[in-house]
C-alpha cells in the first residue's frame, strides 16, 4: 500500500531534526570533555577547536583539501576541527571522541585522494596536525625528528639548512604531510638508491587508542612494523617520525627530455620499460605521458617527458645513458647540475632558479576535481598496447600518467620487511590521473567513468591475483568496507589484498591487539578479526 506523501515528508524532517540534535549533543559533550581535560592549559580553546559557527572553519577545512570532489555542498562536514597545537591536544581528542562515540579523521597534509583524512559518512571530528610541524635535524647523527604536520617541503628545506650532502627518500610533491605520506609508504626519486621513506624510519611517536604516547620501544615491534606502510590511521595518531638521512653528492644532475608521437616516442617508452629498473641505482627516470595539441589544428597528440635524476655529475650520466639507453639521445645541454634541495623544486615543476623558500609555501585551496588510480607492471607492455594507450588518452583528453621505475634497492628489501609488499619483480608503478574543472554530476560522472574504463582496459598488462595497488594512491574503486572498517572478509577480498597482499594477516593481528574495539577506522582501514 502506498503511504501518503505528507507523513513521509514529515518523518524525514523529524529524522533530520533528531540526527541534528544528536550531533549537536555529541559535539557539546565532546567540547565539554575537551575543556575538562585541558582546564589547566594556557591555550585558549578558541585557537584549538573550530566549529561551523566559527568564521575560520570553512577556510581551515579547505586549505588542506587537495581534491575538489570533496568540497561540494553535499560533502559531509566535520562537527569540528581540532587544530592541535601540542601532543596533549591529540591525546584529549582521541580520549573524548572515543568516550562520546565520535569518529576522528586525521589530517596532516590533506592529500588523501579519496578524502579519508577530512570526510566521513558518520558524525566526525577532523584532527588537524598542521601546527605540529617542527623538523629537528642532527647532521652529526645523520637523523631528523619530523612532526606529522610537517610538509615534505619543510623537511627538505630544513635538511638543506644543515647539510648539502644529505637528503631523505620521499615524494616530489612538496605539500605532502609527513604523517600520512610516510605511513602509507612514501616513495620518490631516491627509492632505487635508498628505498622508500618507511625503509628509513628509526623511531616514531604515536598516540594510541587509550591516549598514551608510545615510541618504538613502548609500542613494540609489531605496531612499529604496521605503521610503516600499513596506514597509521588504522592504529593511532602519529605525532612524529625519527628518520635516517641518506647521503647525496653536493651536486646532483637532473634532466627533462620531451618526445611526441611524431618523434617516435612509442619506441622510446617500450625501450624504457626494458632498461629503467636495471639502470645504475644512482639513476631514476620517470616517464610521464600527457595529451597536448598537435601540429595540425584540432588534432591532439601525446607528449612524453622523460624526467631524470642522477646522483652524480653530468659526464658520468651521459656515459651511463650512452650504454644503457642511447635511444633517448640525452645530451649534455639537456642536463642541469644543482644541489639536491634545488632538485626537489625541479621535480615539483618550479622554474629553474626558484628560491628554496618556496618549499615553505602555505597550502592552497584545491583547484581541480580529479580521480587517481594505480597499477604495478611486472612484464613489459607490448608496443601495440602502448599505441592503444595513446588512443585512450587522446579520447579522454584530461588525463596524464606517471610511470615510476623500480629495481635497485626496491628489489633487495623483502616484501614482508614492512607492510608495503610491492618489491622484487616490479618493473614500474603507474599512476593514472584524470582531472576536470567544472562542478556537476554529468561532468564528474563522465570523467569518473572514463577513469574506470581505462583502468579496466589496462588489466591484461598489469599485475594479477591480486591486481596490486598503492595505498598512497587511495582508490575506492578497488573496494570499500560498507561497515566503515568493520568487515575482515570485505577487506580481505577487495582493497586489503591489493594494497598489502600477504601482509594483510599480520596487519589484522596487530590491529586486533592494539585497537580491539576498532575505534580508528575508515572505509579502507585495517579491520580486527573480532568483528
Amino acid at each position: 500500500m502506498k503511504l501518503p506523501s505528507l507523513p513521509i515528508a514529515i518523518l524525514a524532517i523529524l529524522l533530520f531534526v533528531v540526527h541534528s540534535s544528536s550531533d549537536s549533543l555529541s559535539l557539546e559533550n565532546f567540547l565539554q570533555c575537551f575543556a575538562n581535560h585541558i582546564s589547566q592549559s594556557s591555550t585558549p580553546l578558541s585557537t584549538v577547536i573550530f566549529t561551523p559557527s566559527n568564521s575560520s572553519f570553512a577556510s581551515l577545512l579547505l586549505n588542506r583539501t587537495s581534491n575538489r570532489r570533496y568540497t561540494t555542498p553535499t560533502t559531509p562536514k566535520p562537527l569540528a576541527i581540532v587544530a592541535a597545537q601540542n601532543p596533549s591536544h591529540v591525546q584529549v581528542t582521541v580520549i573524548c571522541a572515543k568516550s562520546h562515540d565520535l569518529q576522528i579523521r586525521i589530517r596532516s597534509g590533506g592529500h588523501d585522494y579519496e578524502g579519508l583524512s577530512y570526510v566521513s559518512q558518520v558524525p566526525f571530528i577532523v584532527l588537524d596536525m598542521f601546527n605540529l610541524h617542527s623538523v629537528q635535524v642532527d647532521k652529526r647523527k645523520e637523523t631528523a625528528l619530523v612532526q606529522a604536520g610537517a610538509t615534505m617541503g619543510e623537511l627538505y628545506y630544513n635538511i638543506a639548512k644543515e647539510s648539502n650532502v644529505h637528503a631523505f627518500p620521499a615524494g616530489v610533491c612538496v605539500t605532502l604531510g609527513a604523517g600520512g605520506h610516510i605511513s602509507g609508504g612514501g616513495y620518490g626519486n631516491l627509492m632505487r638508491k635508498y628505498g622508500l621513506s618507511i625503509d628509513n624510519i628509526i623511531d616514531a611517536e604515536l598516540v594510541d587508542v587509550n591516549g598514551r604516547i608510545l615510541n618504538r620501544k613502548t609500542m613494540g615491534e609489531d605496531l612499529f612494523w604496521a605503521i610503516r606502510g600499513g596506514g597509521a590511521a588504522s592504529f593511532g595518531v602519529v605525532l612524529s617520525w625519527k628518520i635516517k638521512l641518506v647521503s647525496v653528492p653536493s651536486q646532483v644532475t637532473v634532466f627533462r627530455v620531451k618526445k611526441t608521437l611524431e618523434e617516435g616516442v612509442t619506441d622510446l617508452v617500450y625501450k624504457w620499460q626494458l632498461v629503467a629498473s636495471d639502470l645504475d641505482n644512482d639513476l631514476f627516470i620517470r616517464v610521464m605521458p600527457l595529451v597536448i595539441n598537435g601540429t595540425q589544428e584540432g588534432k591532439k597528440t601525446i607528449r612524453v617527458s622523460f624526467i631524470g635524476q642522477f646522483l652524480g655529475n653530468i659526464d658520468r650520466l651521459i656515459s651511463l645513458m650512452n650504454k644503457s639507453f642511447p635511444e633517448l639521445g640525452l645530451k649534455e645541454s639537456d642536463c642541469i647540475g644543482m644541489p639536491w634541495v634545488n632538485s626537489t623544486l625541479f621535480w615539483a615543476d618550479y622554474p629553474i632558479g626558484t628560491s628554496i623558500d618556496e618549499l615553505l609555501v602555505n597550502h592552497k585551496q584545491p583547484t581541480q576535481f580529479f580521480k587517481s588510480k594505480s597499477d604495478y607492471v611486472k612484464q613489459p607492455i607490448p608496443k601495440t598496447a602502448i599505441e592503444s594507450i595513446w588512443k585512450w588518452m587522446i579520447d579522454g583528453e584530461n588525463m596524464w600518467m606517471q610511470w615510476n621505475p623500480y629495481g635497485g634497492k626496491m628489489r633487495e628489501i623483502s616484501s614482508s620487511e614492512t607492510p608495503f609488499p610491492h618489491r622484487a619483480g616490479i618493473l614500474f608503478l603507474i599512476q593514472y590521473y584524470t582531472h576536470w574543472e567544472k562542478q556537476g554530476y554529468e561532468e564528474t560522472n563522465h570523467y569518473m567513468n572514463f577513469s574506470r574504463s581505462f583502468h579496466e582496459f589496462m588489466a591484461p598488462y598489469v599485475s594479477k591475483y591480486p591486481r596490486e595497488a598503492f595505498l598512497n594512491y587511495r582508490d575506492f574503486d578497488i573496494g570499500v568496507n560498507p561497515g566503515n572498517g568493520t568487515s575482515i572478509d570485505i577487506a580481505d577480498s577487495s582493497y586489503g589484498r591489493k594494497y598489502f597482499k600477504d601482509n594483510l594477516e599480520r596487519l589484522v593481528h596487530v590491529k586486533t591487539v592494539v585497537d580491539p574495539d576498532n575505534f580508528f577506522k575508515h572505509e579502507q582501514s585495517i579491520p580486527t578479526n573480532l568483528l
